[in-house]
């Protein structure tokens, strides 16, 4: 596909989801998109109207009427693509949807690729393309949390921060750049201490980016939470009361559980995905042996683990050593003692008596609320909450990391005096990664890549 003549296309295409519902809104952007549906609207002469108005008519094929529709103009630059943009709401019948769709691809419109939409927004310069991204971050957040990361995005607040890093190094890479016009006179225009200081500012500044990916990673696609536990501790149990629902079969039959369930609850605008578990014992049975090892594996790619131990079936001594196992595994787990309701007062004072027990009844629905606060405070929400930029998106997250690489040899062609020229190689690479993240630098595979994971319509 030639990017720059799909750019004179007018394009359409669906931008509410399929399926039958109250209304749908079909899209059109391009410099014919408002002559396109004149053709076949009655109802005032769109081609003479404002921006940014709304026009009830109908919409025909020939004579025949196939809906009554309201249209929204966005006349250009004064649109989501910066292009003429027509929004068409008709009522939500597939039959209406195909019937306008097909008719305005008859008008000379072609169908829109995923996310075009988006594509000739960043194209037409309306955002960068971390903003873009953003977008379908937007689209798809489930939870405050997320919602709050990418609106934070959308705004510009990482472009803002990204932008004020390359701009700073942008000066030094200029001067040293011109030292290499004037290499036979052995002038430095590029102060070196004063560069090493800009590289360490910098550094600073990309670490902290870095190292928030984890929390970004958690906000995007929500906290991977495991319960674990021998069997019958009642890991079933206590999905069900935290969902509030019976997703899971509960049975005093140990082995009950022998693949994880999943689902999700949201604590405090962050999402929560519950997975429970096959209990862990040793089996002769083929198919239980499956689930326990997966539940290892489950237990491995955890944020946060819920460990419940059985109050009353399980001894103190047993307890005791299976926390000593799971501390030395180093395993990210809270304590929780289950069964309070029926449990020997002694086993529970001697468990109290200890650091970081929590104490519940999962059957009686106990101290839940207690679980969740303790939940919430694994992750750092207030990094969220304070408006810190955090990053969620793993393209941006490796364009950091080789950002920080190619600053490391800045720092060690200071350290050992080499050449300008060889040192401009490792900036011009720094600003290069910068650039990636925000569109700056481009190629058109990085484009096709990102924008064809977007959905078709927006």
């Amino acid at each position: 596909m030639n990017p720059i003549a799909s750019m004179d296309d007018t394009i359409v295409a669906l931008a509410t989801p399929q399926g039958v519902g109250a209304i749908a809104v079909i899209r059109l952007s391009g410099k014919e998109a408002i002559a396109i549906c004149n053709k076949v609207f009655r109802g005032k002469d769109l081609t003479k109207q404002e921006s940014h108005t709304i026009h009830f008519g109908t919409i025909r094929d020939g004579e025949k009427i196939i809906d009554e529709v309201l249209v929204s103009l966005f006349i250009a630059p004064k649109s989501f693509t910066k292009e003429d943009v027509v929004e068409i709401s008709t009522h939500g019948s597939p039959y209406i949807i195909k019937q306008v769709i097909q008719l305005f691809l008859r008008e000379g419109a072609r169908l829109a690729r995923a996310g075009e939409f988006t594509k000739r927004a960043f194209m037409n310069g309306q955002f960068d393309l971390a903003q873009a991204e953003a977008v379908a971050d937007l689209i798809h957040s489930d939870s405050e949390a997320a919602h709050s990361a990418a609106m934070n995005q959308m705004r510009g607040g990482f472009s803002a921060e990204i932008a004020a890093l390359r701009d700073q190094l942008i000066y030094f890479a200029s001067m040293v750049e011109l030292e290499l016009d004037f290499s036979e006179e052995d002038v430095e225009f590029a102060d070196r201490t004063e560069l090493q200081n800009l590289v360490n500012r910098l550094q600073t500044v990309i670490k902290k980016l870095i190292d928030s990916f984890d929390l970004g990673n958690v906000i995007k696609n929500g906290v991977p939470t495991v319960i674990a536990g021998k069997p019958n501790a009642g890991k079933s149990t206590l999905l069900n009361a935290l969902l509030n629902e019976e997703k899971a079969i509960v049975s005093d039959v140990a082995g009950t559980t022998r693949d994880f369930i999943e689902d999700e609850i949201h604590l405090e605008g962050l999402s929560f995905r519950f997975i429970d578990t096959a209990g862990l014992r040793d089996t002769d049975d083929k198919v239980e042996a499956i689930g326990v090892e997966r539940t290892r594996e489950k237990m491995k790619q955890a944020s946060v683990i819920i460990y419940l131990f059985d109050l009353v079936n399980e001894s103190l001594e047993d307890i005791n050593a299976e926390v000593k196992n799971l501390e030395a595994q180093s395993i990210p787990f809270i304590k929780v003692g289950n069964k309070i309701d029926e449990a020997d007062a002694e086993k529970i004072a001697s468990l109290k008596a200890q650091d970081g027990w929590l104490f519940i009844s999962a059957g009686k629905k106990e101290n839940l609320e207690e679980l969740k606060d303790q939940l919430v405070s694994k992750v750092n929400l207030q990094e969220i909450k304070s408006g810190n930029t955090v990053v969620t998106n793993a393209r941006h997250y490796e364009s950091l990391i080789r950002t920080s690489e190619a600053l490391d040899n800045v720092t060690t062609a200071i350290a050992a005096q080499i050449s300008g020229d060889l040192m401009a190689m490792d900036i011009r690479e720094a600003l290069h990664y910068l650039g990636e993240i925000s569109g700056t630098v481009t190629t058109d595979d990085l484009l096709e890549t990102i924008f064809s994971k977007f959905c078709i319509g927006k």
